[in-house]
Order: C-alpha cells, then structure tokens, then sequence
C-alpha cells in the first residue's frame, strides 16, 4: 500500500502519475495524518470497474440459480455461441 500526504499530488504529479501506471496500483492520501484521496490510473481504474460489474452479474446469476432458475446445458450455450458468432461473421464487412 503506498500512502502520500496529499501536498504530494500538487508538487509532484508527474511522479505520482507515473508510480500509479507503473504499480497499476491506487495511491492513498492522506491530509493532516488521515486518510483523505484514493488516486489511480485510468487503466487501473477501468480494470477494477469491469470486475466489479462482472462480479455483480456472477453474483445475480448465483442468486438466480439459488432461486430455481433454470441455466443452459453445455449443448444448449454451445449453441448461442455460434449462433451469435455466426451472425457477426454475416454483419461484419469483408475485407
């Protein structure tokens, strides 16, 4: 875990900047000795966003499951995935 005082971001950004996409870690803040700013890199960011969204749907989809709902056989998401597959062949443009 890498903790700054905040004062940091304003006199050397460029250096936190770089230390956030290279660690593709989040950097703690802090102001007066407390915690206070999480700061991160896009990549690093949008990285967490996804998994967090793909957890939310795997966690809806276990609460389904539980529920009684019916899921696909093997067969059955074999199916989708070159009927879908398929179909994209046929939209996209040749080149």
């Amino acid at each position: 875990m890498i903790i700054r005082p905040s004062a940091a971001i304003r006199q050397n950004y460029n250096e936190i900047a770089e230390q956030c996409r290279k660690t593709a870690e989040p950097i703690f803040l802090t102001k007066n000795g407390e915690g206070d700013l999480v700061v991160m890199d896009i990549e690093t960011y949008d990285r967490r966003e996804k998994m967090l969204k793909l957890r939310e749907e795997l966690l809806a989809a276990e609460e389904d499951r539980r529920r009684g709902s019916r899921g696909f056989t093997i067969d059955e998401a074999v199916a989708v995935l070159r009927k879908t597959i398929g179909e994209r062949a046929e939209n996209e443009p040749a080149e």
